[in-house]
């Protein structure tokens, strides 16, 4: 199962995250009104590190997005707004960095709608709508992704915290798209300062590559 943490900004949270934990992903949020935001001035902190990081963007036009792959060396994106598919197809036209789609989940999920973006996306990651596009702590009604219908993986994010692991086992064997879990708000003592023991602890529960 892949562990993306995200929501870092912190340099020495970030090396103990890494040294100790080794997620497959750490995400870095470059949406303004986060509590969580990365400035530019923190790239030369980021780059170096040996981990893969994620870029999370909101609405955001693909010059700065693409600023930000080169000056953070993200090896993926991760579109959290409502960016149509031709937004998507030009973008991963221009860059070698995985492209992921955030669907934000209410009561129900139209899947016509998100047929389009297989071709340019490598998966998708389902969040708990909210307007400030994340970190709600809250989690959705999962059964709603027992009609997914792709071949193409996800990861299962929003709310998640250190009493879900047994409810993510057991989701993850009757929905074999699962790829992983998006981790945030709720393995956190201040925004983007995480808790290390915390995470630890929950993720010794899920089975690892």
């Amino acid at each position: 199962m892949e562990i993306k943490v995200c929501g870092m900004r912190e340099l020495a949270n970030s090396q103990k995250l890494i040294r100790e934990i080794q997620p497959d992903w750490m995400g870095l949020i470059f949406y303004s009104k986060s509590p969580r935001f990365v400035s530019d001035e923190s790239a030369n902190d980021f780059v170096g590190l040996p981990i893969s990081k994620v870029g999370v963007f909101v609405n955001q036009s693909e010059e700065e997005i693409l600023i930000k792959v080169s000056m953070f060396d993200l090896k993926a994106i991760q579109l959290h707004g409502q960016e149509s598919v031709e937004f998507v197809k030009q973008l991963s036209s221009k860059t070698a960095a995985e492209i992921w789609k955030v669907v934000s989940v209410k009561d129900s999920i139209d899947w016509d709608s998100l047929r389009d973006y297989l071709p340019f996306i490598s998966k998708f990651l389902f969040d708990t709508a909210s307007p400030n596009h994340g970190g709600t702590g809250q989690k959705f009604n999962w059964q709603i992704l027992e009609t997914y219908p792709f071949d193409k993986g996800f990861l299962l994010s929003g709310g998640i915290d250190e009493e879900s692991w047994e409810e993510i086992l057991a989701f993850a064997t009757n929905n074999s798209q699962m790829q992983g879990v998006d981790l945030n708000s709720k393995f956190e003592d201040t925004p983007a300062i995480k808790n290390i023991e915390k995470l630890k602890k929950f993720i010794a529960h899920l089975p690892r590559s």
